[in-house]
């Protein structure tokens, strides 16, 4: 056998050692020791005997007994083998499913859906949850300037879905109120059924032609109305991650290094990005275990992370989670799963 032995071909008794060594494993983060798994299980097998089939399985480079310890704990080729091979997965509770659906239930921009539905997976599964933002470019049916001192005002843009956002714009100098009406409705009537970077593109082969009516205050007026928009959406994050804290606890005491490894991947944002970029081909739940992926070699980390689909049934983002490798694979892949589905219902 080798290490990429399919897990049908171990015989009954290491295939049952081995499952009862990583069930024990994740619910403990704890090495599993011979004697622990005599007690527990009703394999009719003495220490000594379950011992020496953890030293096979050992040098099958399935599991490892690190440091003294005389127990031992599945490797991440193990646990691959595990999660493809023998894991039964439970589906989400209905409170579970509950919890998820109760943050998309919520009206607003589809962000902070988002972000509820991460938050809720987050606290069910204590891991950190991650969604990347599919990129909107949001059509546009009117602008409106309302001045708020002799310095700013509130751009407020109206998108054909009556979507609604404000910014706070720097005024130009000597911009009085009527000319903030005229910028509105050139605005308005200019860009309405056009994208952010199509009304910038046109904006700017009237002013290169100088075919714009406007005069020269109303003209700054509406680049700068454009600018902040556009800005603001090229800057909008793709990446919402929430529930960091669950990535420390009582466990993580004696691998405070490992944690803070992770915390400062979770922080280069981009890099995840690019890695969950990877599960936007796929039509499935991927599970990347430790280092598999190069990013999280040094943390150990997992992430399990499943594709949603827009109103036209492609993949538009990825919502999921990353924690440790000892997470509970059974129970947080399906809910992972779920929390895509629903937000696939919702994105209809």
């Amino acid at each position: 056998m080798t290490l990429t032995t399919p897990i049908s071909e171990l015989n009954d008794r290491a295939r049952d050692v081995f499952r009862l060594v990583v069930e024990g494993y994740l619910g403990t983060g704890l090495p599993v020791g011979s004697r622990t798994i005599s007690k527990l299980a009703t394999l009719n097998l003495s220490p000594a005997s379950i011992r020496n089939v953890m030293q096979d399985l050992e040098e099958l480079g399935l599991l490892a007994a690190p440091h003294a310890s005389a127990g031992r704990m599945p490797t991440e080729t193990g646990l691959r083998l595990f999660v493809d091979g023998m894991m039964q997965a439970a589906e989400p509770s209905a409170e579970e499913r509950r919890a998820i659906e109760a943050g998309l239930a919520e009206s607003g921009p589809i962000e902070e859906a988002l972000s509820a539905a991460t938050a809720a997976l987050s606290g069910l599964s204590a891991c950190a949850g991650i969604v990347m933002v599919p990129r909107r470019e949001p059509v546009l049916r009117q602008f409106g300037f309302v001045p708020l001192n002799d310095r700013q005002a509130l751009a407020v843009l109206v998108g054909q879905d009556g979507s609604v956002e404000n910014r706070v714009l720097d005024l130009p100098p000597a911009v009085t109120p009527s000319m903030l009406n005229e910028a509105a409705n050139f605005m308005s009537a200019r860009f309405a059924g056009m994208t952010l970077r199509q009304a910038g593109d046109m904006l700017a082969r009237e002013l290169e032609s100088e075919r714009s009516a406007l005069d020269g205050a109303a003209r700054e007026l509406v680049s700068r109305g454009i600018a902040i928009w556009s800005h603001d959406a090229d800057d909008r994050p793709v990446l919402i991650v929430r529930g960091q804290a669950h990535l420390i606890d009582d466990g993580t005491a004696a691998d405070l290094e490992r944690v803070r490894q992770l915390l400062e991947q979770l922080e280069g944002k981009q890099e995840i990005s690019r890695l969950l970029e990877s599960a936007l081909a796929g039509s499935a739940t991927k599970i990347f275990i430790g280092s598999e992926n190069k990013l999280f070699s040094l943390s150990g980390s997992s992430v399990i992370a499943a594709p949603y689909r827009g109103a036209d049934g492609r993949v538009v983002g990825v919502v999921g989670v990353i924690g440790p490798t000892r997470l509970n694979y059974a129970r947080v892949i399906p809910m992972v799963d779920f929390t895509a589905q629903t937000l696939s219902r919702l994105m209809r």
